[in-house]
């Protein structure tokens, strides 16, 4: 079970997401609708499935730090993955509005877009914003091993990337307003949003393959080869096999077979399995470990000094 000041620090840092979100959402659908920019528009979009994820995050958090019962004996991390899922499909859900709305405008229906003194300070607020609550999202989700924070994390680190883009774009608009010859660049708005989509896409499709490779139980990538070799240098153990390891939330599960002298007591067998715990603790903090000893064949054993 998960420290209450951990716990606390984790609802902590998603309560403070929402609040930002929020802000954000709604500053850039107020300068996105006084302006006309479809690139404000589409990160106002974003926004706002950032919020709507936000409260997701939150929930799963509150969700995933409860204890296990009698239905749930390994805890309830796996919510946790699951919201990152959400999270993901809404962003993906988002994208392709965006795509629809800014190939429309480049095609059949040219809105002028007013790039404003608002339109760049909205924008510059959201970066500045965006940062700040990244970073702290970041270092909350890898101190508690949280894949939902880390997601939310990702989409705000993403935002700083597309909320620049945005503003480029805006910077087109300009340019053509002031140089006749640019007026190509009019069209830049439509072309951000685009580029603003496309970054979405990517962020959410690689969070997607890891979500759905928690929820499927992939085994941490190397991990178990770190276990069975460790493991396997622990005096009185010959033999380390049939490692598994599994996540859920911020939570690990460990399983492993250790061989060792059939002949010594139960108490001193015991006394090796907390050993071989504390040394798996050591390389993922916090594991549930569960050790199944097995009896040498007397074949195997090293001789005895005569």
């Amino acid at each position: 079970m998960m420290p209450a000041h951990a716990t606390e620090e984790k609802n902590r840092a998603a309560l403070n997401s929402v609040a930002a979100a929020f802000l954000l959402t709604g500053m850039k659908v107020a300068v996105g609708l006084l302006s006309g920019s479809m690139g404000i528009l589409a990160e106002a979009a974003h926004s706002g499935l950032d919020l709507a994820a936000a409260m997701v995050t939150c929930l799963a958090v509150r969700a995933a730090s409860k204890p296990p019962d009698r239905n749930h004996a390994y805890g309830h991390g796996k919510v946790e993955n699951l919201s990152a899922m959400v999270e993901t499909l809404l962003l993906l859900a988002t994208c392709a509005w965006i795509i629809k709305e800014s190939i429309h405008r480049l095609t059949t229906r040219h809105s002028p877009v007013d790039a404003s003194i608002w339109a760049f300070a909205v924008m510059g607020i959201s970066i500045a914003v965006d940062f700040s609550r990244s970073r702290m999202l970041y270092r909350v989700a890898f101190k508690h091993r949280s894949q939902a924070l880390e997601a939310d994390a990702l989409h705000f680190s993403t935002d700083i990337w597309s909320s620049a883009v945005v503003i480029l774009g805006l910077l087109g608009v300009k340019l053509a307003g002031w140089y006749p010859g640019l007026s190509f660049l009019q069209q830049a708005d439509a072309v951000a949003a685009l580029l603003v989509a496309g970054i979405v896409v990517v962020v959410s499709g690689r969070l997607g393959l890891r979500t759905i490779q928690a929820l499927l139980d992939t085994s941490p990538p190397g991990e178990d080869e770190r276990i069975r070799a460790v493991v396997a240098a622990i005096d009185g153990v010959f033999d380390c096999h049939a490692v598994r390891v599994r996540h859920s939330g911020p939570h690990y599960f460990v399983d492993l077979h250790i061989t060792v002298d059939g002949d010594q007591s139960l108490r001193a067998a015991h006394a090796l399995t907390e050993r071989v715990e504390q040394a798996v603790e050591a390389i993922l903090p916090g594991a549930d470990v569960t050790v199944h000893p097995e009896p040498t064949p007397p074949s195997a054993k090293p001789p005895a000094d005569s």
